[in-house]
């Protein structure tokens, strides 16, 4: 698949939304890096408590659950609404 997003892309989020499957979310990994993934489905962390298994558009050219593991609930920042620029869209 396609990436949905290139960098630069300015991004209109809401932060605090509740992430639904399919959503795309800003979320912090446990390193602290700030990244820009596709929310699949809820899935307990390795420390037992409630989180996310997050996707890249492209797997061939991103990190995310699959080298990193589920997110935790709380380190999903908020929900991409919209991209602003280059031109507007839904993602």
């Amino acid at each position: 698949m396609a990436p949905s997003l290139a960098p630069g892309d300015r991004l209109l989020v809401r932060y605090g939304a509740a992430p639904r499957p399919g959503d795309v979310v800003v979320a912090r990994f446990p390193d602290g890096t700030v990244v820009v993934k596709r929310a699949v489905d809820r899935r307990t962390t390795r420390a037992g408590g409630p989180g996310w298994w997050l996707l890249s558009d492209d797997p061939d050219a991103g990190v995310d659950s699959r080298h990193r593991g589920p997110v935790a609930a709380h380190d999903v920042l908020g929900v991409v609404r919209a991209r602003l620029w280059p031109y507007p869209r839904r993602v």
